[in-house]
């Protein structure tokens, strides 16, 4: 970690209290379409007698608690009764509380609440960030991740003329592709300690697909430039100090698919010589459910009712990182500048919706360990 680097679990979290997962339904249908992949990845392993699987980065779960309902199901349907260990993985600051009670069907919907419907099924939690080994070695069957990896492990500066490193000077990017390739190293190199011979570890990583297309940038209204922008106004009206403009610097990097695939095509590379192949790597473009549903609505639902569809999903994963900012502050004064802040943005998607969505760019990768 680089000197004066900010660490991330000190300044990340998803929103609590079952917030995140209700309001990312992007998220979740990514990653139900992936169920097959994970199933065909289960049914591949080598036979043992139980199953370990990790979920990383998980937040509350609910995002992928269906997905592994059904996959756990088609799993017993072909007449797999093996044990299986679920592990969530996240920082400290996760809600692990409603991971747990949802797991459990005591919180949410309790229609995918995996535990109460199958037997030998063990549910726990892990605390630490996925950039270090988190398991004991060659002890895991299955590792998965969805939209968490694009979190560098400690932000190496603040970004002094945006929020987001995918607009950033050519300086503030480098430094956090620099960043960003050392995490991506020690990711993996971390999975392949933990992986049996065999082992699978399949992401989903956010990331800039082949026509420079990522999260919240796919056509329309530019998301990140928004976010810069009503922030920045916070600051020209006073509201706000400079250090806290620029504190408000996302700790995540987008990484293109060449960077992804670039510890595997090197034969040399630590990545490759720990035993790790890659077996698969695509770009997938999923487009805004909110948006989605706004159009299908034909009228029936006001531009006033998108917006307050649209925003709290952005706010459920970007909060943090404004309130972060804010630190010294008292707690109520902190509410109402970030209140304000995302308020101001839905008061211009209410305005004129058009262009103003949350579309999701991810590239997929299937990695296998081929060796002990």
């Amino acid at each position: 970690m680089k000197k004066n680097s900010i660490n991330t679990q000190d300044v990340l979290s998803m929103r609590g209290a079952g917030y995140y997962s209700e309001r990312t339904a992007g998220a979740r249908n990514v990653i139900n379409e992936a169920g097959d992949m994970i199933f065909a990845a289960l049914v591949d392993l080598p036979n043992s007698i139980a199953l370990k699987i990790a979920d990383y980065g998980a937040a509350d779960g609910g995002t992928s608690q269906q997905m592994w309902d059904t996959v756990i199901r088609k799993l017993r349907d072909v007449g797999d009764m093996r044990q299986i260990e679920m592990i969530y993985t996240d920082l400290a600051s996760n809600d692990f509380s409603t991971l747990f009670r949802m797991m459990q069907g005591m919180q949410g919907d309790p229609t995918h609440a995996y535990q109460n419907h199958f037997e030998d099924v063990f549910v726990h939690g892990c605390g630490t960030g996925f950039h270090k080994q988190l398991m004991t070695n060659e002890s895991l069957h299955l590792g998965f991740s969805a939209t968490a990896m694009h979190y560098v492990s400690a932000k190496p500066m603040e970004i002094p003329n945006h929020v987001h490193a995918v607009c950033a000077d050519v300086r503030s990017k480098t430094a956090f592709g620099e960043q960003a390739a050392i995490d991506w190293q020690n990711i993996l190199l971390a999975r392949s300690k933990e992986l049996v011979p065999g082992g699978r570890f399949i992401c989903l990583n956010f990331g800039i697909d082949e026509k420079g297309r990522y999260l919240g940038n796919t056509g329309g209204k530019h998301m990140f430039d928004h976010f810069h922008k009503f922030w920045k106004a916070l600051h020209d009206d006073g509201r706000i100090t400079k250090d806290e403009y620029e504190r408000a610097t996302f700790v995540q990097y987008y990484r293109t698919i060449e960077e992804f695939c670039a510890p595997f095509n090197d034969p040399d590379s630590l990545v490759s010589r720990a035993g790790l192949v890659l077996k698969s790597s695509y770009t997938k473009l999923t487009k805004c459910p909110y948006e989605a549903a706004f159009q299908s609505a034909e009228g029936k639902m006001s531009n006033r009712e998108y917006a307050e569809n649209l925003i709290p999903t952005m706010r459920s994963w970007s909060e943090t990182v404004f309130k972060t900012a804010l630190r010294g502050r008292e707690s109520s004064e902190i509410s109402r500048i970030v209140d304000s802040f995302y308020q101001a943005y839905a008061d211009e998607v209410a305005a004129n919706p058009e262009g103003h969505a949350m579309d999701y760019v991810h590239i997929i990768l299937d990695i296998e360990k081929t060796v002990s």
